[in-house]
């Protein structure tokens, strides 16, 4: 079940009791401010008596793991995108400077007036 070290000082019904209150709804910061004991004491107490709860967080810390692999992969086909097309720019502006002379008549005729 759960590590009984905290339960010496204050007792095991205190903790499943403030669990308890947690799991009814209450806001988890306010009644560890009531009980005058740390928040993150009682998440732990909390983890250690609810074993769904660590399942459902595993279960959420597992899909974004995936998450973030996906947009990992993403990125980087993303980034081959731009270097690629970057690539092809330069490409394009080296055939325009060659092609293109300087000072040569327009390509299209001037209008008289």
């Amino acid at each position: 079940m759960a590590n009984l070290r905290g339960a010496k000082k204050r007792g095991l019904q205190f903790w499943q009791a403030a669990v308890a209150r947690v799991q009814a709804g209450e806001n988890l910061a306010e009644v560890a401010l009531e009980l005058g004991v740390d928040r993150r004491g009682l998440a732990r107490w909390q983890e250690r008596l609810d074993p769904e709860m660590l399942r459902t967080d595993r279960r959420r810390e597992k899909a974004l793991v995936e998450e973030v692999e996906e947009l990992k992969k993403a990125l980087a086909e993303k980034v081959l995108e731009v270097d690629f097309l970057r690539g092809a720019l330069h490409k394009v502006e080296a055939r325009r400077r060659q092609s293109g002379s300087v000072g040569g008549p327009g390509s299209t005729t001037r209008s008289r007036k």
